[in-house]
């Protein structure tokens, strides 16, 4: 195993479960430091006790969408730790898959809370602390649903597609610094967002359908982005940046219209 990270301090939301988690974990292997945030306590401290080094790491539970404790999270960091070397943005929630005509703006309001605003509170106070050292990596994770139709309700389309416009965004008004910012569009992934989908299809018996239009054929598995997003936070990526890589099997390689494919 590669050490990348070795006595760097990642903040990764969403860290409870399923990029997050694997996130954290392929962080941690790397030699990371950790601040977990997610609003699950229960499940943060599962995934902490897993982790080498457990004792190291911090957990912080909130909502991200919380300015004021965003911002506090960011401040008992660097008390902490003195620096932020990367930030992870993995926390977000699915909306329902009603028409344009059944949309519901409470829903819509929560969605863009927290994919969208919590997103970008991280990266102002994560980043301003990345500024003024002039180094830091910061990796949001944002869907191929924000590239385009089909792949989520209209909300978490809407709020992944500001998700990696945000990501652009700030990675030109970090780049003179030398913060770095990147986006992952993840396609199907095995993970508690998405386990409906798949606990249907094993019902169904068709499981082996899912990712069929996938130029790979298959879903993908948390650990997969995991593997990006620890990429694009390294020296290995260190000419990247404003960025939105899918990781998606290649779904979003063709038009993917039903009957195109075997």
């Amino acid at each position: 195993m590669t050490m990348r990270f070795t006595d760097q301090l990642c903040i990764v939301t969403g860290a409870a479960s399923g990029i997050g988690r694997a996130t954290a974990q392929r962080f941690a292997t790397e030699g990371a430091f950790l601040v977990l945030v997610d609003r699950n306590e229960a499940e943060l401290a599962s995934v902490t006790a897993g982790l080498p080094r457990a004792a190291d790491h911090s957990v912080e539970v909130l909502d991200i969408a919380d300015q004021d404790a965003v911002s506090a999270c960011v401040s008992r960091a660097l008390e902490r730790h003195g620096r932020i070397d990367v930030l992870c943005n993995n926390a977000g929630i699915a909306s329902s898959k009603g028409s344009a005509l059944e949309q519901d703006l409470a829903e819509w309001d929560r969605v863009m809370q927290v994919n969208v605003f919590g997103a970008m509170l991280f990266m102002k106070h994560a980043g301003a602390a990345m500024v003024e050292a002039r180094r830091g990596a910061i990796v949001n994770t944002a869907s191929v649903a924000g590239i385009r139709a089909g792949a989520g309700g209209n909300a978490y389309s809407a709020s992944k597609a500001a998700v990696i416009n945000m990501t652009q965004t700030a990675a030109c008004d970090f780049g003179a610094y030398g913060v770095r910012v990147n986006a992952v569009c993840p396609g199907l992934i095995e993970t508690g967002m998405t386990r409906p989908i798949f606990e249907k299809a094993r019902e169904l018996g068709k499981e082996d359908r899912l990712g069929a239009r996938c130029e790979l054929r298959r879903y993908g598995h948390p650990d997969e982005v995991a593997r990006v997003i620890a990429f694009l936070a390294s020296e290995d990526a260190s000419y990247v940046t404003g960025q939105a890589l899918a990781v998606d099997g290649g779904n979003t390689a063709s038009l993917n219209l039903p009957g195109m494919k075997v």
